[in-house]
């Protein structure tokens, strides 16, 4: 064979393993997911443990998380495309929704199921009741998210009046409002975990009831994304949804401690024995969900908070904007 037939069939040879190459690595590149989350908070445990577990690589996801403060800043980096999917508190979707958009959100894989505040206190009250909050002033969050609403439909189930019974302060950003508890600000404070546990351990005071146990189960936190995106990557969002069933069933299975662990590398400057002490609180109340569907109830349940709030225009059928699809179907196929 001559020279210029070995080169010929070298080429030849070299174009059809090139191909073939180039075919296997189309099929097996990650598909990239955007998400932003609400704030980063240990109320969201399962999603770190699919990221450093390696669940949604195992699904052939490549996730990249960002923190975007603020339910309204997610929901605008989801709808202007910066995002592709958002972690943030279903009564978003709602506030979309009635604003009449042509591109609706959908929640499809819900993430918590209760309310992750706790009602804060600057003494231990071995014998708190609801009543001693009438008169005090009372250190609330913003008006029209969630823990505010779960927070003043608590209070009006235990008789509480929050705008006549209290000095009520809701007027503090989210970033500051444990600052300013410390700084002296309010009797009682409504916290998220990991600062209730780190207020307990600096004997700032003591928790000394549950908003998540008092306000029932809700939609809380949930996974959502346009319905364009869920129509054209139907597939990345089942195989999305996989991975938080995973996540939620690992976190099921597993201690407080071994949680922490997992993921002590998106909280690198919180104690690890605070993690764990915040994760055993939030698995004690059933906080965080077993699977990621949204059931009826639950979503009844989240527009009576939103009603009692007067942030909800009518009620809207869970049909509308919850797609279960993708979770029974992970449920279905994860144990």
């Amino acid at each position: 064979m001559n020279l210029r037939k070995k080169i010929s069939l070298s080429l030849m040879i070299l174009t059809m393993c090139l191909s073939v190459l180039a075919g296997c690595g189309s099929d097996s590149a990650a598909v990239k997911v955007k998400i932003g989350e609400v704030t980063r908070s240990v109320f969201y445990a399962p999603e770190y443990v699919a990221l450093t577990q390696n669940f949604f690589k195992d699904e052939g996801l490549e996730v990249e998380l960002q923190t975007i403060p603020g339910g309204d800043k997610t929901m605008t980096a989801l709808l202007s495309g910066a995002i592709d999917v958002a972690l943030v508190g279903s009564e978003t979707s709602i506030y979309v929704y009635q604003q009449g958009a042509d591109d609706p959100v959908i929640n499809f894989a819900q993430l918590t199921q209760r309310d992750g505040t706790f009602l804060f206190a600057r003494k231990a009250d071995a014998n708190f009741n609801w009543d001693k909050l009438k008169g005090s002033t009372f250190l609330g969050q913003r008006k029209g998210g969630m823990p505010q609403m779960a927070g003043a439909f608590t209070l009006l189930q235990k008789g509480i009046d929050a705008e006549k019974d209290l000095t009520l302060i809701q007027n503090i950003d989210f970033a500051n409002i444990a600052g300013a508890f410390a700084s002296g600000t309010g009797d009682y404070v409504q916290l998220f975990e990991p600062t209730a546990s780190i207020f307990e351990r600096e004997q700032r005071g003591r928790v000394v009831a549950s908003f998540g146990v008092e306000s029932g189960y809700l939609p809380y936190t949930v996974f959502m994304s346009k319905q364009s995106y869920i129509s054209k990557n139907g597939d990345t969002v089942q195989k999305f949804t996989n991975a938080v069933q995973r996540a939620q069933v690992w976190v099921k299975e597993h201690s407080p401690e071994e949680i922490a662990d997992a993921i002590l590398p998106y909280f690198e400057n919180t104690d690890r024995d605070i993690l764990a002490s915040s994760v055993k609180r939030y698995k004690e109340q059933d906080t965080y969900a077993v699977n990621p569907v949204i059931d009826g109830k639950e979503w009844n349940n989240l527009q009576d908070v939103m009603d009692n709030a007067g942030e909800l225009k009518e009620r809207i059928p869970e049909a509308r904007i919850v797609d279960n699809s993708f979770a029974e179907k992970a449920g279905a196929g994860v144990k």
